[in-house]
């Protein structure tokens, strides 16, 4: 990572330190002074410097946002999944930070989306220059969120996340083995992408921004394959035991059917350490207890 023209290590904050939030700061802490913000700072990983505030007390942010920060990640997840738990994680929270900053020289903001933005369900393959006319509440308020971090004052990318999994975020997995998964054939297409590499990809385009490369304004961050559920299941189905589906096991996705493509993310230059599904799953199966 660059250093800063005052010779000091770069100045990083992270607004947000849940699993992806902590996981990309401890990633930053060998290369850059890192700051996480959350209401429990007690759960901010070492090597950290922890920040107590809840983004949605504009008074508490004032008083614990750091000064001469190069990069800002927001990397919120909603405290409750109706419409003002959105609003609240994805525009309530980003406004207040956003006017904590106001007079910063930040060389980025990275705005932490989801690809729940596109509504396509006919197996197209999606970009960042896809349409976004997302259907469903939680889709369009993120979009929300995407245009008020573009729309500041600071150079801002938005990552669009597909489906995070690995060891910390088994459901899908334990689904298959429990029984409670049996989509139907041919199933929409699914889109992922491990846990490592939604941390790394963070870290990459931080990399690039503070080295003063290019940094497009958006990237859809998801692995290589995009591929059918039901041939994910049959794959886990295959490498050990699972129990047979029930009646009332889930017969499809929720995100529609699309496949999405990595290609800017790949063009940057960033290498994934699990391309597809079967290289994260297989390791994950193999550390089962």
């Amino acid at each position: 990572m660059a250093i800063t023209e005052s010779n000091k290590l770069p100045r990083i904050l992270v607004a947000g330190c849940g699993k992806l939030g902590s996981s990309i700061a401890s990633l930053l802490t060998d290369r850059a002074e890192v700051f996480g913000l959350r209401r429990n700072p007690d759960r901010i990983p070492a090597a950290i410097h922890p920040l107590g505030a809840d983004l949605l007390q504009a008074d508490q942010l004032n008083s614990v946002i750091p000064d001469q920060l190069d990069a800002v990640i927001y990397c919120l997840t909603p405290s409750s999944y109706d419409e003002q738990g959105y609003q609240d994680a994805y525009v309530n929270g980003l406004n207040n930070l956003l006017r904590a900053l106001s007079g910063q020289t930040l060389q980025r903001l990275i705005f932490i989306s989801s690809t729940s933005v596109y509504a396509q369900d006919d197996d197209s393959w999606v970009d960042e220059s896809s349409p976004t006319k997302p259907s469903r509440f939680s889709g369009q308020i993120i979009l929300t969120g995407e245009k008020v971090a573009l729309d500041s004052e600071f150079p801002s990318t938005i990552v669009r996340f597909s489906g995070i999994y690995g060891p910390s975020r088994r459901r899908f997995l334990d689904a298959v083995v429990a029984g409670n998964m049996d989509p139907v054939s041919p199933g929409p297409f699914s889109n992922r992408i491990h846990e490592v590499d939604a941390a790394q990809v963070v870290v990459h385009l931080i990399n690039r921004s503070l080295n003063r490369e290019t940094v497009e304004d958006c990237y859809i961050a998801s692995d290589c394959e995009p591929v059918r559920l039901d041939e994910v299941v049959h794959w886990v189905q295959a490498q050990l035991p699972c129990a047979a589906p029930g009646g009332d096991a889930r017969k499809g996705g929720r995100a529609g059917s699309k496949r999405c493509s990595n290609q800017r993310l790949l063009g940057s230059g960033y290498h994934f350490r699990y391309p597809d599904f079967r290289a994260g799953y297989r390791e994950m199966i193999a550390k089962r207890p």
